[in-house]
């Protein structure tokens, strides 16, 4: 049988760091870590709900002709706000919650992090903490798999065929300096009634060394024959 494990656990301490700076004593370290996962889902939470919100059509009548305005995500899914990962560190009186993202067009606009800490302080009730938030735009974002598997979905729920989706996002590593990509998708692809798992990869990914930077992520899709599952390895350099 082979023995799976998650490549970022696998990795703590060596080319992954944690996602969570803080120190609690072990009676209220599970409560630590519910917050955390509040705070996480509710940035998550609001920024899908914004985007919705922006993606809604706009139609104007005219006496002429119908003017319909779309703010979609663009083929290249580059206006899509996919965070990347959110670092949390807790200190005495303070959350500093520093969020990445790959293209932060959404919580660049004015207001919108006051009203997302308004989320947040009722959301995990903290009187003696005040939230201070972050945003860092990621450097080379299609060297992130989170990105990637958005991109994926995206082009999945507008009937694209899978395997073209898969190498369009092959395509999109070839703009940042990784060494190696592997892409695989499972469930009913293509509407098919058995299911199946379909696989593409280009260049090195060593998973068996620890030594090796490896970003992983797993993303459901969501269409109209079922769930979709995405998992995507990306080999970005070796220390």
């Amino acid at each position: 049988m082979g023995q799976k494990i998650n490549p970022l656990g696998f990795r703590l301490g060596t080319t992954q760091k944690h996602h969570s700076f803080w120190f609690a004593q072990p009676k209220n370290y599970s409560e630590g870590l519910q917050e955390d996962k509040k705070i996480r889902n509710c940035i998550k939470n609001y920024i899908q709900k914004n985007r919705k919100k922006g993606s809604n059509r706009k139609i104007e009548s005219d006496s002429s002709s119908e003017v319909i305005t779309h703010n979609r995500k663009t083929d290249s899914g580059s206006s899509s706000e996919v965070i990347t990962r959110i670092e949390i560190q807790k200190e005495i009186d303070t959350i500093h919650v520093i969020i990445h993202i790959g293209f932060p067009n959404l919580l660049k606009k004015k207001g919108v992090i006051e009203e997302l800490e308004k989320d947040l302080q009722k959301e995990i009730h903290s009187v003696n903490q005040r939230l201070n938030i972050s945003i860092e735009k990621v450097k080379e974002p299609y060297r992130e798999p989170n990105i990637l598997a958005e991109y994926i979905a995206f082009q999945l729920k507008n009937r694209v065929s899978f395997r073209k989706a898969m190498k369009k996002a092959i395509e999109l590593t070839k703009k940042a300096d990784i060494r190696g990509v592997k892409v695989k998708i499972a469930g009913r692809l293509g509407g098919k009634e058995i299911a199946r798992a379909e696989c593409i990869k280009k260049g090195r990914l060593p998973l068996q060394t620890i030594r090796a930077k490896i970003d992983y992520c797993c993303y459901p899709i969501r269409t109209i024959y079922g769930v979709l599952g995405v998992k995507i390895w990306i080999f970005v350099d070796e220390e």
